[in-house]
């Protein structure tokens, strides 16, 4: 589950995460072989709203996203909370492979302090990114299946009641058994995954 302490881990890697990112820019903008990239920007439109070829401005848009990420736990919108996250994790990681290519292309003196800069933010976003965090999602997805397969259900056992197309119907319901069953296996098989999980 997402909590505070997620949020506040993520303003942490955030936080260091812009530092590096403001030292890089300073970096690029005395650096000769940046020229060929200005006025380019570093990501797709799909990823950042942004426009820049510097690091800060996406680093920001994050931080927004964050904020807005706490906003929908205090409402209690967990589904649209698990979805911002996502977001999130995937700008994160995009702006450290970013950075780490950026290094590349220019080599700086400070090429190898970066790499290793970059593998503790990587590391601290991972941990941040729990790899539970899927498995609750895939978890109420699963839960949601179950419910709309005994709806289902039930709308043949009342149908078997007044059809005369009884055979039809009884085939019908068998299948929807065996659905139903294979997804409650499946609901048990994640139930202990995300146990697992959390006692890593």
């Amino acid at each position: 589950m997402i909590t505070q302490h997620t949020i506040a881990r993520l303003h942490q890697v955030l936080e260091n995460l812009h530092s590096q990112a403001n030292e890089i820019d300073q970096q690029n903008k005395q650096n000769k072989a940046f020229s060929f990239r200005k006025d380019t920007p570093l990501f797709s439109e799909a990823l950042f709203h942004s426009h820049s070829e510097y690091f800060v401005p996406y680093v920001n848009e994050v931080k927004n996203k964050v904020a807005e990420l706490a906003l929908l736990l205090e409402q209690h919108q967990h589904q649209f909370s698990i979805e911002r996250l996502q977001k999130v994790e995937q700008q994160i990681s995009a702006i450290i492979n970013a950075i780490k290519s950026n290094q590349t292309l220019n080599k700086t003196s400070a090429k190898q302090f970066a790499i290793n800069q970059q593998r503790k933010y990587k590391l601290a976003a991972q941990s941040v990114i729990a790899s539970s965090q899927a498995l609750h999602q895939k978890l109420a997805e699963t839960f949601e299946f179950e419910r709309r397969l005994q709806v289902m259900l039930d709308e043949k056992q009342k149908q078997l009641l007044t059809t005369k197309h009884q055979q039809t119907i009884t085939n019908e319901i068998l299948v929807l058994h065996q659905r139903l069953g294979r997804c409650r296996q499946a609901i048990s098989k994640l139930e202990r995954q995300i146990e697992m999980s959390e006692k890593r």
